[in-house]
């Protein structure tokens, strides 16, 4: 069976930890999209971990991991985050590449940055990955699949084509470097040596474990909110963060897929621009991001300090209900313990109206937050084993959020470590 972990708002919601955890049951964890843009945080026996091209089932010897054709792939990054793990007395994972997958080529990198420091103070807070540059490219059909490498006089002269195109913008719009079709060559050939022992046909790979009742983990980066299509437009990724794209960027059948698992935090971060509507400034947003995550709400790619607000049903509903949610994985609920009172978004004021729906980007920069106010509970709940052991405030939010995303929360992490997690019976569990 196929199984999806992806992100229910802005991305950073924690699903690397629950990968990480799922990881244990499952034979293959993909990353079906996105790139090295966005970090997966783990903190597992080994120690603290941010990924951001390999999938979270890279801790387990047991796992296959994949790279699917769905994702943009900067492989010396991608040996990089191998080199760091196994630095650390991480056993070598073992790693399958999508020959599918389209490979970030170094220019995407500089495009990305050269954008960005055209369009100034109206930039899109990119990370600067080369993303958004290398799915255009996918789209325009000028992109390099991985199994191109392996043929030299087809690569050499689509290199050629390439950067006759590049150039002109180099010289015209960005007045930047010319590229140089002999050294981007020099460099592919460096990347086909690296890759080539991993590429397979990822896709028949699937099928066949498919086929031998193997449990295959998908591994979303981002988050709804993040979606090009469903999401907070023009201020999102460019790839699809929906566990349906899964199946698309993995190579497998949607009725495949039988279990999504949506992952919310127990109150909101963002990094990037874009409208947030339950944002926190000043004091009060330092103070939650100080004592957030593990070691503080800072992005796991950019080190740039996460926007903070409180937790946003509106939002969450709308992105539980675009991936498809079986079950809601609520994490980081140990980080609200300081508060004597905790402020939940609950709707929208659009225009003198109030909604509970999700609107478009234009009115969305115009909604304001209505919020409710639940009493805190004031302890410690690092350690809690059973649901039932939590505080009684500390249950009631997360009932109250339950009733109001509509979708059943069947597990609460409590901390950052793998063994950090309590599994409820949601009384909205079908």
């Amino acid at each position: 069976m196929v199984k999806a972990v992806v992100g229910a708002n802005w991305g950073d919601e924690g699903k690397g930890k629950i990968t990480d955890m799922m990881a244990k049951e499952a034979d293959i964890v993909v990353r079906f999209q996105g790139g090295a843009n966005a970090g997966h945080t783990i903190v597992n026996n080994y120690g603290k971990f941010a990924l951001h091209t390999l999938p979270s089932g890279v801790f387990y010897s047991h796992v296959t991991n994949i790279i699917g054709s769905g994702v943009a792939l900067n492989i010396p990054r991608l040996f990089q985050e191998v080199k760091e793990l196994t630095d650390r007395q991480v056993p070598a994972p073992n790693i399958l590449v999508s020959d599918r997958a389209q490979i970030v080529m170094p220019y995407h990198i500089l495009f990305d940055q050269y954008e960005e420091e055209r369009l100034g103070g109206k930039s899109f807070g990119s990370t600067k990955s080369g993303i958004a540059p290398f799915y255009s490219d996918k789209f325009a059909k000028i992109g390099f699949q991985v199994s191109e490498l392996f043929d030299e006089e087809r690569l050499s002269e689509k290199v050629k084509n390439v950067c006759e195109t590049k150039n002109i913008l180099l010289e015209h719009m960005y007045h930047k470097p010319l590229l140089d079709a002999d050294e981007l060559m020099e460099t592919l050939r460096e990347y086909r040596e690296m890759v080539a022992p991993y590429v397979a046909d990822t896709a028949l790979f699937l099928h066949d474990a498919l086929e031998e009742g193997k449990t295959v983990l998908l591994e979303g980066q981002l988050g709804t909110l993040k979606d090009p299509d469903h999401g907070i437009y023009p201020m999102v990724t460019s790839s699809s963060t929906l566990a349906g794209y899964g199946a698309v960027g993995a190579g497998v059948p949607p009725y495949e897929i039988k279990q999504i698992v949506t992952v919310c935090k127990a109150y909101s971060s963002a990094v990037g621009a874009g409208a947030f509507v339950s944002e926190i400034f000043g004091d009060e947003a330092d103070e939650l991001r100080r004592r957030g995550g593990d070691g503080g709400e800072f992005g796991a790619t950019t080190g740039r300090p996460r926007r903070m607000g409180w937790f946003d049903c509106v939002a969450s509903r709308y992105g539980c209900r675009l991936q498809g949610t079986t079950d809601v994985a609520f994490t980081v609920l140990d980080v609200l313990g300081y508060l004597d009172e905790i402020p939940v978004c609950v709707g929208y004021e659009v225009d003198g109206k109030v909604t509970k729906d999700f609107p478009v980007t234009t009115k969305l920069e115009k909604a304001k937050p209505v919020l409710e106010t639940l009493p805190g509970w004031k302890c410690d709940i690092r350690g809690i084993k059973n649901y039932e052991e939590l505080p009684e405030n500390c249950r009631k939010y997360v009932e109250f959020v339950e009733e109001q995303i509509g979708y059943p929360i069947t597990m609460v992490s409590n901390g950052p470590g793998r063994e950090d997690i309590i599994y409820r019976k949601s009384p909205l569990k079908k």
